[in-house]
């Protein structure tokens, strides 16, 4: 069977062909991939992940081959010669391509070894993408720029705050609730597709969830500004807690302006300035200036 027949090849030209800008789960997607700048800018490590993005929301039978050393390593060592683990890459991966060819009648695909455990190259590249470039102040503020702006590390901070925090606010776990359930759809779907437990009670909520997460980062953008809200009330009260109501609306600035979560807090806070701004200049217009100050902290 020529190559051209090659059901993987068939699936590479698919994930080449595939139109990632009109896919908004893209954007999320690669939002949350941690690489540096130098990196991110090199199109094989794009093609990488987006071969792996089409791996796990469109076809989970797609083979994605390890990153190659050259697209992880910087610039000036791009000319060593290729390690002996490379080779034995490439007649791993040519044994099992005519593995696939010769077992046509099979009807169940072979396992995809990369998603069991991480190989040389990967573990390689991993370190490279998340060590800074060098280490002077420039470099580790690119470096740290790039990972604050994730939202694993978002809602890190989020989970830091209120667990240290004396002031019990059950409202706080609604974003952790909706964060919960897009993280726990997209395992089982990618580790449990295959399975009749899955298919006959899980497939079903499980799809809903990925289908509508928009929707649930709404949601969790309102409970997180509401939740901000809450906490300037309570400077009135003997719960007061100065410190973390400052740090949490440091936080929710670092919300408003993160790639990941800046179109769901917009929105929110928009829609609050539609309500409340016509409200504000017709009773208490001396508020005002003050309103104004705290609106060029916030937008700084």
């Amino acid at each position: 069977m020529g190559e051209e027949d090659d059901p993987q090849n068939l699936k590479k030209i698919a994930a080449a062909a595939y139109d990632y800008d009109k896919d908004p789960r893209w954007a999320d997607y690669w939002s949350n991939v941690l690489i540096p700048p130098q990196l991110a800018s090199r199109s094989g490590v794009i093609d990488h992940f987006k071969r792996k993005f089409y791996q796990r929301y469109i076809d989970p039978d797609l083979v994605v081959e390890p990153m190659s050393s050259s697209s992880s390593s910087p610039p000036a060592r791009s000319s060593a010669p290729p390690s002996s683990s490379t080779t034995d890459d490439q007649t791993r991966l040519r044994n099992s391509g005519s593995t696939t060819r010769t077992s046509g009648t099979s009807t169940s695909p072979a396992p995809n070894p990369t998603s069991l455990h991480w190989d040389q190259q990967t573990i390689q590249f991993s370190i490279n993408a998340w060590k800074p470039r060098a280490w002077n102040m420039q470099a580790v503020q690119v470096w740290f720029h790039s990972v604050i702006s994730t939202k694993d590390f978002i809602y890190l901070i989020y989970c830091l705050t209120f667990v240290t925090s004396h002031f019990c606010l059950k409202f706080a776990l609604i974003t952790i609730l909706c964060r919960t359930l897009e993280h726990v759809a997209k395992f089982l779907r990618r580790n449990f597709s295959r399975s009749s437990l899955y298919t006959k009670y899980l497939e079903e909520p499980c799809v809903w969830v990925e289908s509508n997460t928009t929707t649930l980062s709404i949601l969790s953008s309102q409970a997180e500004i509401g939740l901000g809200l809450l906490l300037i009330i309570s400077l009135f009260t003997w719960q007061r807690n100065i410190i973390q109501t400052f740090m949490y609306w440091q936080l929710l600035k670092l919300m408003f302006h993160g790639p990941a979560t800046a179109g769901y807090h917009r929105s929110v806070w928009a829609k609050i300035g539609r309500t409340i701004n016509p409200l504000l200049h017709r009773y208490v217009p001396f508020l005002n200036t003050p309103i104004s100050a705290i609106q060029r902290w916030w937008l700084r």
